[in-house]
């Protein structure tokens, strides 16, 4: 599994937003916080947004919050709002492989590693990764 900068943000920016839970996080505090670039980080929050992960409140005092609780948020749902499928075979999905001959019984072995990540990311939430702190910002 490649986690590629975007990926690796995502998932630090949410555990900081539910770190600091109930309070709002503004983007700039947290790309400070977190050594991430404001402008790729807005549009990260933006995805993250689109799916459902995080909510964005405006004005001075807005900020972000999570959608839903860190306990139903898995470190899965932030992969793939921010970098798209879990695994890739020559960046087409794992399950539209298909292979003839002596390599036929290949895509069972890229799935298998499919389903051994999914595993992983998708039994991990954030409130299990998530260490408190009276503030991560």
């Amino acid at each position: 599994m490649y986690v590629s900068a975007r990926t690796d943000y995502a998932v630090r920016a949410m555990l900081a937003v539910a770190a600091d839970h109930p309070h709002l996080v503004k983007a700039a505090d947290l790309a400070a916080a977190q050594d991430i670039p404001l402008s790729f980080l807005q549009g990260i929050l933006l995805d993250l947004r689109r799916a459902g992960l995080l909510h964005s409140h405006r004005g001075v005092d807005g900020g972000y919050s999570l959608a839903r609780a860190a306990e139903e948020i898995t470190v899965g749902d932030v992969v793939r709002a921010s970098g798209g499928a879990l695994t890739t075979v020559r960046g087409l999905p794992t399950t539209t492989t298909t292979y003839h001959g002596v390599a036929t019984g290949l895509r069972d072995v890229w799935l298998a590693v499919e389903e051994a990540i999914e595993g992983v990311v998708d039994h991990r939430t954030l409130a299990e990764l998530t260490i408190p702190a009276t503030s991560t910002i």
